[in-house]
């Protein structure tokens, strides 16, 4: 085989996740879950088409209408995963009042929305706010990378919350709502480690070499890659938990039959107790004498 064309890390883990989600996607859908968690199903159809649009469409478009096409579906999968959040948040609260849980959002997001604010960097509002195309599709990225940032903040509150609190309100630990939550926070606490380091690393890196720039840009390749190591574990998971009916699935949907008796088994009872009583003997009473079967 020619070295040009061996198989690289970062392909055999794209194909591995696009798998993962196609099958994901044929357990919620096959499974029943989509009805339950409509958004949690859309999110993930959003990202599998991502990664089926990155592998048919890199290469083969020009770089600027790419990069918008990308920018624009990268806004839409943020929009959704608040949506997810929001979702989870109703499933695993749902015997919680509305004024409690409206109470409850807003102390989850303000700590949310400070560390967004505090998360930097920030650009200058000058160049958010220039008209051209460019500086437009520049907004958009950024307007993507902060709201998929807060989602996965509020992603790690919000599991925190279904770990300590679900049980009690419905969402024990082995109820759907609280298996995807731990997955969500999970990838979210990934995503978010690797984002800080790296930017951790490009502030105090200063390569002084062209191989101390591809160390560095190595270093990058591997955190991305293990990000996408972990996400595939979760995906995976999700797929095992989705798979299995919660306890108590089948009781509720089918009530015991030993509560009520069987109709034929009534109709079989009634039937005998008529048939002993046809074939019993007539009781004698003392006084009275039995009838002569020779008299006339």
């Amino acid at each position: 085989m020619h070295p040009n064309s061996a198989i690289t890390a970062v392909q055999i883990l794209w194909t591995l996740t696009f798998a993962s989600q196609l099958v994901l996607l044929v357990v919620l859908l096959g499974r029943d879950r989509a009805k339950r968690f409509p958004w949690f199903t859309i999110a993930i159809s959003l990202t599998t088409l991502r990664l089926l649009a990155l592998k048919l469409l890199a290469g083969r478009m020009a770089p600027l209408t790419l990069e918008a096409v990308f920018i624009v579906m990268a806004d839409i999968s943020a929009i959704v995963a608040v949506l997810v959040v929001i979702e989870m948040g109703r499933r695993a609260f749902a015997p919680v009042r509305r004024l409690t849980w409206l109470a409850g959002a807003l102390g989850v997001l303000l700590p949310g929305l400070i560390v967004l604010v505090a998360w930097g960097p920030w650009p200058p509002l000058q160049s958010l706010a220039a008209g051209s195309y460019i500086a437009n599709l520049r907004l958009m990225q950024f307007a993507a990378q902060k709201a998929d940032m807060l989602a996965d903040l509020l992603t790690v509150e919000l599991g925190l919350l279904v770990v300590l609190l679900g049980r009690r309100f419905g969402a024990g630990w082995r109820s759907h709502t609280q298996r995807i939550v731990i997955g969500l926070s999970t990838a979210s606490i990934t995503q978010l480690a690797v984002q800080a380091i790296w930017q951790i690393i490009a502030r105090t890196a200063a390569p002084h070499s062209q191989a101390e720039y591809d160390r560095i840009m190595g270093l990058r390749e591997k955190m991305f890659n293990a990000n996408g190591v972990i996400y595939f574990a979760v995906v995976i998971w999700w797929i095992a938990c989705l798979w299995i009916d919660e306890p108590g699935a089948q009781d509720a949907e089918e009530p015991p039959s030993n509560l009520t008796p069987k109709p034929e088994y009534v109709l079989s009872q009634d039937a005998e107790a008529a048939e002993d009583a046809a074939n019993a003997e007539p009781v004698v009473t003392p006084g009275e004498t039995e009838p002569d079967a020779t008299s006339d």
